[in-house]
């Protein structure tokens, strides 16, 4: 079977294409879950448990389910049931509005036998601290540790030995479309739901599997467009699936969507994690040897971070250790661990190589064996304007000696990005000359719609605009749920080759018409033609008019060939750090990154600067606040829970990396935003000599970093 083609050779992949649905999100005529409204929708609200440790003594509705406009009341928990975090579902109501929906939810009377809680790690690790998980006689799992090669003979090889503390707080989950469903039941077996997901087929398997419904195909979900996800949308969740019950014993459809701050709570976030390490280094900068133990924490659920990350290292000695504590569950976040992991080791490096007195650029050339990352750092050293790097922490040229001091920094990335099987995706040519492509996979942003009518255009040889993509709908082909970065790598390979299948069938079916064998023809700029003899030739839309009438139809699933796995990444940073008041301002970042055959550069840019933006938000701003004494979040909202906005936008240099020698596409979604924050941090180093060892890199956390630097002289 055929495979991509070449970049050279083609007429419309491969070239910078504005999204298909871009004029509907610009517009507003783009539907998102938010934007359903039906004929006799009900407004359906979550009762949450305001403590982070108690027991359910009684629960009373009564009152609530009286109440006008109320027309359902669903209650989930029960008496003698602990809640093991703020925000933790109790039931639901459903009312004709919002407002009604609210008063009813203050309605519900609960009687709590409020227990101590603990919501800092570092309460969590003492002995005697509240218990978090029943039969559990510590808050810290059983260590998992990972160990080879010698140690201490690493050590003793070492000539210089570096050691150090670093860490990331907890990061909440904040798409700007918060979570949330509308269902329908349009029979007693039969329901509707539009979900902002990014997987349609893992929410209706959830929704079947809760309600009992059977064959699971008897649920339809629905994702025209949605508004992020980030590894938080997989499944329906309780929203979801208590939206569903609601609807059905109000006999109305029921719109769930969360509030900013049950989102900040409810809904997952990027565990934690806090390293103490010693590592060594020979004379050339080779990694000898490192030793590392680890803790984090995903709240009531488990934490850990792939460490050592990216540079292999031969003796090792590593124990990581999960804390739990009373705060709501850790969740895929955008490169899950790869983040922290990514922030841990760079440090680590980069003061390794201060340490060493090597240049930090050369140290990672010494202990990188990825040959594209190689070219990544010279290239992207080169755009940088690397050889500006102040030679000493905090002095130097680029550095200065005002209010205002400059630096440079750099990290590196790594992921899989490979796609599998099970997309299955139609390609219809009609009469009209018009092409539609179905296939359920949904599009969390990464411009999935446009790259399906782009194969689909280069396949036929004809405008983009005459392609049509229908996603987002269980009704259609089988399409994977979008984590891992795996959705193009496994969603492109069966567009292709239904578009093959299609082709197939309309050169057989005009073939005999045009006096040629069918292996003859071929479509190419807007025609069908004969390779032997251009003579014999009609338009493209004059072919499909000789067509029956059901056009010609194609079929087509994955193909292992057409898609890779392994994606490399290097990122560069400067920044300029005012030393009086401790903010850091990101001036310029240069992300490149390989991503095998690149179907839409643009979107593939698009990526590389959201995951950048992410990774700034990680570097700078994001910071959970929980309260000791309430076990309450403290700013579950987005005035003090700070994330990057338009003012805190730096030049960005996003160079997308192609093989000139891939075969296949992969993903690419996650990678960029793996070394920002740790570029970030070494610029900062790089800037003022202040050694700022854990993100969110705050004003604070700057001015006492430059104190302790004064105080070592």
């Amino acid at each position: 079977m055929p495979g991509w083609k070449k970049p050279s050779e083609n007429s419309v992949l491969g070239k910078p294409t504005p999204r298909l649905d871009g004029p509907d999100k610009a517009t507003g005529r783009a539907k998102y879950a938010y934007d359903i409204n039906l004929p006799g929708l009900l407004h359906g609200m979550i009762l949450r448990s305001p403590h982070a440790h108690a027991e359910i003594e009684s629960i009373d509705a009564s009152a609530a389910e009286k109440m006008p406009g109320v027309k359902a009341v669903i209650i989930t928990a029960k008496a003698g049931d602990r809640m093991r975090f703020q925000g933790q579902e109790i039931g639901a109501v459903a009312a004709e509005t919002i407002e009604r929906a609210e008063d009813a939810i203050r309605a519900i009377k609960v009687r709590y036998k409020v227990l101590p809680h603990v919501v800092h790690e570092s309460v969590a690790m003492k002995p005697g601290a509240p218990v978090v998980r029943n039969n559990d006689q510590t808050n810290l799992s059983e260590p998992n540790r990972t160990e080879r090669g010698n140690v201490t003979a690493g050590f003793a090889a070492a000539k210089t030995i570096s050691e150090g503390s670093y860490g990331c707080e907890v990061r909440t989950h904040l798409p700007l479309e918060t979570h949330g469903v509308t269902c329908r039941w349009d029979g007693p077996d039969k329901l509707t739901c539009w979900a902002s997901t990014q997987g349609v087929f893992s929410v209706r398997d959830e929704l079947a599997n809760a309600l009992g419904i059977q064959p699971a195909s008897n649920v339809t979900v629905i994702t025209e467009v949605m508004g992020g996800g980030f590894g938080s949308k997989f499944g329906a969740g309780y929203e979801g699936v208590i939206c569903a019950r609601l609807a059905k014993a109000a006999n109305a459809p029921v719109k769930l969507m969360l509030t900013r701050y049950e989102e900040q709570l409810a809904v997952g976030n990027e565990r934690s994690g806090h390293m103490k390490i010693r590592i060594g280094a020979d004379a050339e900068g080779k990694i000898t040897a490192m030793e590392a133990t680890i803790h984090g924490s995903g709240g009531i659920a488990g934490a850990g971070v792939p460490f050592p990350y990216i540079y292999p290292v031969e003796n090792v000695k590593v124990e990581q250790r999960s804390v739990y504590m009373h705060t709501g569950p850790s969740r895929a976040w955008r490169a899950p661990g790869h983040t922290v992991a990514s922030f841990l080791m760079e440090c680590a490096l980069e003061d390794l190589a201060i340490k060493a007195g090597i240049d930090p650029l050369e140290l990672r050339l010494k202990n990188d064996p990825t040959p594209m990352r190689q070219k990544q750092w010279r290239e992207g050293a080169r755009l940088i304007g690397w050889e500006r790097r102040n030679p000493r922490p905090g002095q130097g040229p680029l550095a200065g000696n005002g209010r205002y001091r400059r630096g440079l920094g750099c990290g590196a990335a790594i992921w899989g990005g490979g796609g599998g099987p099970g997309s299955q995706c139609r390609v219809t040519i009609n009469r009209d000359g018009t092409v539609l492509v179905e296939i359920g996979v949904q599009d969390i942003g990464t411009g999935t719609r446009t790259y399906c009518g782009m194969i689909a255009a280069e396949e036929l040889g004809i405008p983009l605009k005459s392609v049509r993509a229908s996603i987002g709908k269980t009704y259609l082909g089988y399409g994977v749920p979008s984590g891992g970065s795996v959705t193009t790598a496994s969603t492109a390979p069966a567009v292709k080759r239904a578009a093959e299948a299609a082709k197939k069938s309309l050169l057989e079916q005009v073939a005999p018409q045009m006096g040629v064998s069918p292996d003859d023809l071929e479509c190419a700029g807007g025609k069908v033609f004969s390779r032997t003899d251009p003579a014999k030739s009609v338009s493209f839309k004059e072919a499909c008019a000789r067509l029956g009438m059901e056009g010609a139809v194609g079929n087509g699933t994955w193909a292992r060939e057409l898609q890779q796995s392994g994606v490399a990444g290097a990122q560069f940073a400067e920044v300029s750090v005012d030393i009086e008041t401790g903010h850091v301002k990101v001036l310029k970042i240069v992300a490149l990154q390989d991503g095998g055959v690149i179907l839409n550069p643009l979107t593939f840019k698009s990526q590389i600067n959201g995951g950048v933006i992410m990774g700034i938000g990680m570097a700078l701003f994001e910071d959970r606040h929980m309260c000791q004494i309430t076990g309450r979040m403290v700013n579950p909202n987005m005035e003090f829970y700070q994330i990057p906005g338009t003012m805190e936008m730096p030049e960005f240099v996003s160079v997308p990396f192609e093989n000139p020698d891939a075969t296949g596409v992969t993903g690419i979604g996650e990678p960029p935003v793996i070394p920002t924050a740790a570029a970030i941090r070494n610029a900062v180093l790089n800037a003022t000599g202040a050694y700022v060892n854990t993100a969110p890199i705050t004003p604070a956390r700057v001015l006492q970093a430059l104190a302790d630097a004064r105080r070592r002289g």
